[in-house]
């Protein structure tokens, strides 16, 4: 349902200009680099994947692995990486710029579980083994990644988990379960809080481990989610052998690094343009409704709307280049990571609400069909994918860490709670 939008950097250069890290560079050098990516974006990005971007499709490996390795093939494959680590040593301008234009273009996001999670992690407290070993083969899209994070009884407070990994010998053994996990049906290894030792603080005790997902005992099953896509899942994990040297970091120092991860996922820097290219296409909705049926009570409701969701998103987007600087600079606080996450969850579910009461009479009769796949027009198959992210969406105030536990995190670090 929603289709592309376009931005002008300017308001950007205020802010990023005053990144101590980066050498000072003038607009036109910015505009040429929008230019490159635009050029290469357009000629390089498949149109079939971007048809599937635009129409608000379900990604899989199939298509961010297509994309990822087009972008490592030029050398962006990492572009919110230092030079080092295989990234491109981009600037945070340079950076926001990429995930603007992508946005506009329609090319798939970056998949985040590698790029955007455990890469930074391992890139901070990994060993050179280990880096040598995982990092090359997140950027070029080899080997994908999900998070075993949650279980049954520890979703919201993280610190309840009970999968156990006891050391025996030159490798741990896991058992336990882990719930909601993304993307587990086609990924290779699930970054894992596992409990170690039992200490008298929960939060301690906890381990951060690489687990291979064709190691025998694990069983991967589906969970079916309201809009009928196949998003998350249930791993069991039965005397799990996994080697010593799959472990993160130190051993019961797990709690720092996912507290590491789970600041860096809230901060997801392609969130934001992608929200506002999505409203500007409910804007287009709703100004075409009114050119077609005048200024209606519920119509200029919805124009209300609008406005109301324009200033949220042009917040969202302070917000987040506010906290980006302060990330790079070393002084990014976690209250500031949940504030962004909670308020880009309400803005996705206002966005895709909005669009779903201005269209969803008429799409009643083709809600979510059995065959996903049957061939339809284009204008339908849009109709049909917004039905998917308004009830997608849904999810937001959960995934990451429920809206509760963000405003928790707020008001800790606010008023020392």
């Amino acid at each position: 349902m929603f289709a592309r939008s376009r931005h002008s950097a300017t308001f950007l250069e205020p802010l990023l200009s005053t990144d101590l890290d980066t050498p000072v560079r003038d607009a036109a050098f910015y505009e040429a680099f929008r230019a490159e990516l635009r050029q290469f974006m357009d000629t390089h990005c498949p149109a079939d994947l971007r048809a599937k971007v635009r129409n608000a499709h379900k990604l899989g490996r199939k298509e961010f692995s297509a994309w990822q390795r087009i972008l490592a093939a030029k050398g962006w494959g990492a572009p919110g990486w230092p030079l080092e680590h295989g990234g491109t040593g981009w600037d945070l301008q340079q950076r926001y710029i990429f995930e603007e234009v992508s946005a506009d273009l329609d090319c798939p996001p970056l998949y985040h579980h590698g790029l955007g999670h455990i890469g930074p992690v391992i890139m901070h407290f990994g060993s050179p083994e280990q880096k040598a070993r995982f990092l090359p083969r997140i950027i070029d899209g080899s080997e994908w990644w999900c998070q075993g994070y949650s279980e049954p009884g520890a979703g919201s407070d993280l610190a309840s988990l009970k999968t156990t990994a006891e050391r025996l010998g030159d490798h741990y053994l896991v058992n336990g379960q882990k719930i909601w996990t993304s993307h587990a049906q086609e990924a290779d290894i699930m970054y894992t809080l596992v409990r170690t030792s039992q200490e008298a603080r929960k939060q301690m005790g906890i381990t951060l481990l690489a687990i291979p997902l064709n190691t025998p005992g694990i069983e991967v099953r589906p969970i079916r989610t309201i809009d009928h896509w196949h998003h998350v899942n249930e791993v069991f994990l039965r005397d799990v052998k996994v080697p010593l040297d799959h472990c993160i970091g130190e051993e019961g120092t797990g709690w720092k690094y996912g507290k590491f991860l789970l600041d860096r996922e809230r901060l997801s820097p392609a969130t934001v343009p992608r929200l506002i290219r999505q409203l500007d296409e409910v804007e287009a909705l709703v100004r075409q409704r009114l050119k077609e049926q005048g200024s209606t009570p519920s119509l200029m409701d919805a124009f209300k709307r609008l406005l109301l969701a324009k200033a949220s998103a042009q917040g969202a987007r302070e917000m987040l280049l506010s906290a980006i600087h302060e990330e790079i600079q070393g002084t990014l606080q976690s209250a500031k990571s949940s504030a962004l996450k909670l308020h880009c969850s309400e803005l996705s579910q206002a966005i895709s609400s909005l669009a779903f009461d201005l269209s969803a009479p008429e799409l009643a009769p083709r809600l979510l069909p059995d065959d996903a796949d049957a061939l339809v027009s284009d204008g339908e198959d849009r109709e049909r994918q917004l039905i998917h992210t308004y009830l997608f969406y849904r999810s937001r105030s959960i995934a990451g860490g429920t809206s509760e536990v963000q405003k928790n995190v707020i008001a800790r670090e606010l008023f020392g709670a």
